[in-house]
């Protein structure tokens, strides 16, 4: 490996430790108790060094919502090849769920914390490419639904984002620990199946009221 090999592989390692770091003050502390200074401390290099790879916080925090986004298309590219359009949809909620619920402190920074928006704005094309990759696939799916009759024709867009809020509201409310206080007696909290049995349920009483509709 030559010297220039040598310093592209620090460079990715540094990064790495920064946005680990980061990741692991905003399990412990919270986003605003994360700083660069407590970064720098943690890996154990100088608040300079974390500046030479990142502008700010909400940098930092940008590329680790990318991270959690890569995360989550790796993980769900085998729903793709469902022929059946609403199975595809069930199936996509189920691993919208069980990832949210695997992953909180990502979903956390994807889809709840501001910071990576801010920095989205700042931006020249001002293109959330993760999200409009994963809502066109939603209103695809959608769309197919509609075609096929499962789904009444309409504004595949507003459907789309009626089903993303609801399945979304659901992992907030649970990684959030707001389903707590509504478990029967003698629970702590609803489990993974629970929740996902909450979201099927819910497409359902869609589809059926709709059909009843038609």
């Amino acid at each position: 490996m030559g010297i220039a090999e040598r310093k592209e592989k620090q460079k990715l390692e540094i990064r790495k430790m920064i946005l680990d770091a980061s990741m692991k003050l905003f399990v412990e502390e919270g986003f605003d108790q994360v700083t660069i200074r407590k970064i720098a401390d943690l890996i154990e290099y100088s608040p300079t060094t974390v500046y030479l790879y990142f502008k700010d916080k909400n940098e930092i925090f940008y590329q680790l919502h990318e991270l959690g986004f890569q995360k989550m298309a790796i993980s769900s590219q085998s729903i793709a090849g469902i022929e059946n359009p609403l199975l595809r949809l069930h199936k996509m909620g189920e691993h919208y769920i069980d990832f949210g619920l695997a992953n909180p402190e990502y979903y956390d920074v994807m889809f709840i914390q501001r910071a990576p928006m801010q920095v989205l704005e700042k931006m020249d094309n001002c293109d959330w490419k993760h999200g409009e990759t994963a809502m066109n696939f939603l209103r695809t799916t959608i769309q197919d639904c509609m075609e096929k009759g499962y789904i009444k024709k309409g504004n595949a867009d507003v459907v789309s984002m009626g089903i993303w809020g609801m399945v979304h509201g659901l992992v907030s409310l649970a990684i959030r620990q707001r389903f707590d206080k509504l478990c029967p007696e003698g629970r702590d909290e609803y489990n993974g199946a629970e929740i996902k049995d909450m979201m099927h349920e819910s497409l359902n009483w869609l589809v059926n009221s709709i059909d009843q509709k038609s």
